[in-house]
């Protein structure tokens, strides 16, 4: 865009009454303190708000996952930081750093954040919100790949470049762009009360606290590996072999989604003279190992018909000799209960990382109602799945709408009138 009215900067091409400046210019940053652990008193019934990296959400902070007590105030560096307070995660490597927060109340922060206080006469702070969501991708040259850890410091945060405008056209953009998020946050609220409901829909049909209409049977227990057999996922993988090849199935497909996602795969050169276990429909996939024993052997279940599809090495397949006693539409959920769960959980071994093995997956016994049962059970958690899945894509299309009004408002391809109301 090379125009009348415009110029090209280090930001690419503004208005010619804009003008690119550094945070450091608008504003002042400073970090914050992590009490010491081991002084449980500073953690103990605390009342004052204290905001972590898992805190921030892009958004408007309004609670805390933890807080602090007054006498970690009086004793540490902790200060607190009023509402209007922009934050920035500076640690946490590349999915992390440059996640924002808005304080909305007021609140103590850890040491892996940047506060950002500025003087609402000059900058309008739900704009600064959005120019960082916006220019979040910049945060990676500031931590560069020739960094050991990709975090940024203090100091990034001060050089981060900014629009410099009136204050009216700041205000103006984010009354627009508010619209959009207002939209977005009723649309988040839905799914998370939708996930709240299926949930405990889950928990009641599991449990048996809830029959559907027409059963009345027993369930049987059963051992898993009495009905299939377990298979390897990848061998004698290296790093130089991914990246082009045949599809397989990631870990993070399996560890993430109930029914494996067809589309979320990587690639791995396969010789032809090799043997490899491929997936197939109706196989159970678990991962093997994790950080904590809480989200091993997590379950995704093949529900697509697939060929020549691999499994990554750090998960194993589960194949059932048939469909008589236990149904992969209903086992997609009946692993993923709470129940379920647990005794999985059980199954983890190790101190600093956790791994569950076949032999372990393959004793574990199962409660199964009979297979008309099972359809039905899984009929229903698969229409409140849908409904999810619906508000979930209306939320992304709210999402990449905002996005694209971000993109021609923030860099002046479209001017507004800061009059209009």
């Amino acid at each position: 865009m090379n125009r009348k009215g415009y110029k090209h900067t280090s930001l690419g091409w503004i208005p010619d009454d804009w003008e690119v400046k550094k945070i450091r210019d608008i504003a002042k940053i400073s970090s914050g303190t992590t009490p010491l652990r081991s002084v449980l008193d500073y953690f103990l019934h605390g009342e004052i708000h204290w905001v972590k990296t898992t805190d921030l959400n892009n958004s408007i902070i309004l609670e805390t996952e933890e807080k602090v007590t007054e006498r970690a105030l009086a004793e540490t560096s902790l200060r607190i930081y009023p509402k209007g307070t922009l934050l920035v995660a500076m640690y946490g490597g590349f999915n992390q750093i440059g996640r924002t927060g808005l304080l909305g109340i007021e609140a103590a922060i850890n040491q892996a954040l940047s506060a950002i206080t500025v003087d609402p006469q000059k900058t309008d702070r739900v704009f600064l919100l959005n120019w960082l969501n916006a220019k979040v991708g910049l945060w990676k040259s500031f931590a560069g790949s020739s960094r050991k850890d990709p975090n940024i410091t203090s100091s990034d945060v001060a050089d981060f470049p900014i629009i410099e405008m009136a204050l009216a056209e700041q205000q103006r953009i984010s009354v627009i762009l508010s619209t959009l998020d207002t939209a977005i946050a009723k649309e988040q609220q839905l799914i998370d009360a939708l996930q709240i409901r299926h949930r405990a829909l889950m928990q009641q049909l599991f449990s048996k606290r809830k029959r559907l209409k027409g059963f009345k049977g027993q369930w049987t227990e059963t051992k898993l590996g009495s009905l299939g057999e377990s298979y390897n996922g990848l061998t004698g993988k290296s790093k130089e072999h991914f990246g082009y090849g045949k599809p397989f199935v990631t870990y993070l497909n399996v560890f993430t989604n109930s029914k494996m996602d067809p589309n979320q795969i990587g690639y791995v050169e396969i010789n032809e003279d090799e043997s490899q276990n491929t997936i197939q429909y109706g196989d159970f996939l678990f991962t093997v190992s994790s950080e904590t024993p809480e989200e091993v052997g997590m379950t995704s279940v093949v529900l697509d018909k697939v060929s020549n599809v691999y499994l990554n090495s750090f998960c194993f397949g589960f194949r059932l000799k048939d469909f008589q006693t236990l149904l992969p539409e209903f086992g997609r959920y009946y692993f993923r209960n709470n129940e379920t769960r647990k005794g999985i959980v059980l199954l983890a071994q190790g101190s600093t990382r956790f791994n569950i093995s076949k032999d372990g997956i393959r004793n574990l016994i199962l409660k199964l109602p009979p297979v008309p049962e099972q359809t039905a059970i899984a009929s229903v958690l698969n229409a409140s799945e849908k409904e999810i899945q619906l508000h979930r894509r209306r939320l992304a299309t709210l999402q990449q709408q905002k996005k694209g009004l971000m993109q021609v408002l923030l860099t002046g391809k479209v001017r507004v009138n800061p009059k209009e109301e």
